[in-house]
């Protein structure tokens, strides 16, 4: 898959935009799926592992070398213990907010200064790289869809991929056995990783409003 210098959280995040929209403006982004693919993406580092269900740093000086990762891991070390699911939603909004500003760094977003009412200063934010975007999602729905037996789909696509539909991001009408074997592809490069994939998966799924009915 393209954008593979991108960390799990950026990459749920680029989904997040709805490129068939307007570039700037619309609903706030969700912070779950960011927060839920930088909690994967620990795991897969071996930076953050699971005992009894509680989402525990590997020790105190190991680092990823990336601030949004970074940041998380040591919100996890000065915080009480908490399980994968708990840290889904929990002050997911620190890591939502550092994404955006790593996605604005590398040119995927950029941030507009206004002002509210003419006078109270605000920062909006839009898509940049519209193309980019749009492939990821292309791509990630081909993960979803098919045709490639999950087998032979790379573990950080698979990863990204079940993250994606959990939240809906794609809008894509997925087949449940495949979207299952994806998440066991997710988990395949470390023990006991594929548990925190479906922990995570989970909390990502509860967070999605439910449509009224009509």
């Amino acid at each position: 898959m393209s954008h593979d210098p991108l960390t799990l959280p950026a990459r749920l995040s680029l989904l997040a935009w709805d490129t068939a929209g307007p570039p700037s403006g619309g609903r706030p982004h969700p912070p779950g799926p960011a927060r839920a693919g930088a909690l994967v993406d620990l795991a897969r580092r071996g930076l953050l592992t699971d005992r009894d269900g509680i989402a525990t740093p590997a020790d105190m000086d190991s680092r990823a070398g990336d601030a949004v990762l970074d940041g998380l891991l040591e919100l996890v070390h000065e915080s009480c213990p908490h399980s994968w699911r708990t840290w889904v939603t929990l002050r997911a909004r620190v890591t939502a907010d550092a994404v955006r500003e790593q996605l604005v760094a590398g040119g995927y977003l950029r941030a507009e200064k206004r002002r509210v009412l003419g006078v109270f200063p605000s920062v909006e934010y839009a898509l940049e790289r519209a193309a980019a975007a749009k492939v990821l999602r292309e791509e990630t729905r081909e993960v979803l869809l098919g045709p490639l037996p999950a087998a032979a789909v790379a573990e950080r696509d698979a990863a990204v991929a079940v993250l994606a539909d959990a939240a809906d991001l794609l809008g894509a009408r997925t087949d449940r056995r495949r979207v299952e074997e994806l998440a066991e592809r997710a988990g395949a490069p470390v023990p006991g990783l594929a548990r925190i994939v479906h922990e995570v998966r989970a909390a990502v799924a509860a967070t999605v409003p439910v449509p009224a009915p009509l």
